[in-house]
């Protein structure tokens, strides 16, 4: 059999693209990581193996805990991980998660091509960066008070549409409609909503962006059909979670479990892995506020969403509708959820974690919108500034093989603090522009930090999860333009 050894961990290959650590130790199940060799290289390089590793030390892990072809480390749970949990015997762990509650992607279709952007790219990249908030502080489209919080974190897109930021399609293309029911906002605390009511809206700061982008291929024309895209098309994708609010969150439970669970803790190999058992109140309260937070996070995507409809009406002088800029699919990366998957020939109730994960259920799931049911439920992958972006479809192996999930980007390969040693802002930019990408951020450093270097090769990690059958290639974008905060 062939191995490949990483720093005292020894990984077993197991069919194409498929590696396994085995049981041992502490461990309750297997680990395996989806990569090809190329990829191994890469996340064998941090501490991500080791941290998918100890992720099977966690009560209830079911099959084996997964590391996607764009895994790299994270705060305990590594950045790219699958763990499905047992909702009944098992627990749930808000590091699994991550602060970044529902951090995740949208995508908008437009019928503008690229010879209807050219020569107005400065006018849209300044446009959307003076209209679209962005960076680390406070400022949102909404400045929200107590009982807007409220009801954003209990009903959702359903409280934007309501309120005039978007439409009946919008809920219809969004995942779970925009909307999880288990949300309990008594669960949140006043700290997270005050951390929250004026970020209603904004983009954030660090790898987060809005980007118009142009379809440079199509490599399935019937799913493409299906999700409305063809080349030369223009298309806005927005990348952003649930701010302060979600982070104040993750580290409130994370702080509650480690005081009233310390004997769980104890028997992890990461603190930062802190669970609460299956059952338990704080697994229910934690549960409810994870869902809101979730909540305020597509919240948080809509808004940007319209907003950037009206910056596109004041810079082409037409409607949004006339432009036909429709949601093709909103989708989450940092999540966990109750679902009911197949194993062993036992359905079974887990709570799946998915860190720097996305869901990638086939066709036929009732889950998926009726509009793809019949191809497979939209993937959005964001690359880098300098290597574009993938729209894939959930796989038919996805469900056995990853608890129905794919990668959620293209995986960094450095760290911040190395990339601003690495990378000067201006000449990131310079470049990019040299290929027709016109960036705007609130800062060099933002910029240095996300250079296109900075990332592992999206084409490859697409590529495998293609080959796997997990999530299929759909289609291939590339930036016209950038904001960031």
């Amino acid at each position: 059999m062939t191995t490949y050894d990483a720093d005292g961990i020894t990984l077993h290959k197991v069919r194409d693209y498929v590696w396994e650590i085995p049981q041992e130790g502490g461990m309750r199940a297997p680990a395996r990581v989806l990569a090809s060799e190329a990829l191994l290289d890469e996340i064998s390089d941090d501490d991500t193996l080791q941290q998918i590793k100890n992720t099977t030390h966690l009560p209830g892990i079911t099959k084996y805990a997964i590391c996607m072809p764009d895994g790299h480390q994270g705060y305990g749970f590594p950045v790219g991980g699958v763990g499905a949990l047992d909702a009944e015997n098992g627990c749930i762990s808000p590091g699994a998660v991550g602060y970044d509650i529902n951090c995740g992607v949208r995508m908008m279709t437009t019928n503008l091509t690229y010879d209807d952007v050219k020569g107005k790219e400065e006018e849209l990249v300044d446009s959307l960066f003076a209209n679209v908030p962005s960076g680390l502080g406070g400022g949102g489209i909404v400045q929200g008070d107590a009982e807007t919080v409220e009801q954003i974190l209990a009903r959702g897109v359903e409280w934007a549409v309501e309120e005039g930021y978007g439409v009946e399609d919008d809920l219809r293309a969004c995942e779970d409609e925009g909307r999880r029911p288990d949300a309990d906002p008594s669960a949140v605390s006043q700290k997270a909503k005050d951390r929250g009511r004026n970020q209603i809206g904004s983009l954030g700061s660090g790898n987060h962006f809005l980007e118009v982008q142009r379809v440079t291929d199509v490599f399935r024309e019937d799913v493409g059909a299906a999700y409305g895209l063809e080349a030369d098309q223009i298309v806005v994708l927005i990348h952003c979670g649930s701010r302060g609010l979600g982070h104040q969150v993750c580290n409130d439970y994370l702080r509650k479990i480690e005081k009233e669970h310390g004997d769980l803790l104890a028997q992890l190999p990461d603190k930062e892995l802190a669970a609460a058992p299956a059952g338990s109140d704080l697994a229910e309260e934690y549960y409810g506020a994870m869902c809101a937070a979730i909540n305020f996070a597509w919240v948080n995507r809509q808004l940007i969403m319209h907003r950037t409809r009206r910056v596109f009406e004041r810079v082409f002088d037409r409607t949004w509708e006339q432009m036909e800029m429709e949601l093709l699919y909103d989708v989450a990366h940092n999540i966990a959820k109750k679902e009911t998957h197949s194993v062993d020939g036992e359905d079974r109730e887990l709570y799946v974690h998915r860190k720097g994960a996305t869901r990638a259920f086939p066709a036929g799931r009732p889950e998926v919108p009726a509009a793809y049911r019949d191809v497979g439920q939209p993937i959005i992958i964001p690359g880098s500034m300098g290597a574009g972006s993938y729209v894939l479809r959930g796989g038919e192996e996805s469900m056995d093989l990853t608890f129905g999930s794919t990668a959620h980007g293209a995986g960094r390969l450095m760290s911040r603090t190395q990339a601003k040693q690495d990378y000067w802002g201006g000449d990131v930019q310079d470049d990019l522009e040299q290929q027709g990408v016109y960036v705007k951020a609130q800062s060099g450093a933002t910029v240095a930090e996300e250079a296109p270097g900075v990332y592992k090769d999206v084409d490859e990690v697409v590529r495998v999860s293609d080959a796997l059958g997990i999530g299929d290639k759909v289609a291939r974008t590339f930036p016209v333009c950038n904001i960031k905060g």
